[in-house]
């Protein structure tokens, strides 16, 4: 599902870098970008400091 999620959300349909060094490049920038989402979700949002 991670894959399929890599190029339907993601738009990674296509590799736009060319040769084996690119596309890996490209493929291991595609899944940080979708892990970093992930721990968004999972982190609490920073607290707003209050007002006195």
């Amino acid at each position: 599902m991670l894959f399929a999620h890599l190029k339907r959300i993601l738009g990674l349909n296509r590799l736009r870098l060319r040769g084996p060094c690119g596309a890996n490049d490209e493929f291991l920038l595609a899944a940080t970008a979708q892990n970093l989402r992930k721990l968004a979700k999972i982190l609490p949002a920073p607290q707003q400091p209050r007002k006195v």
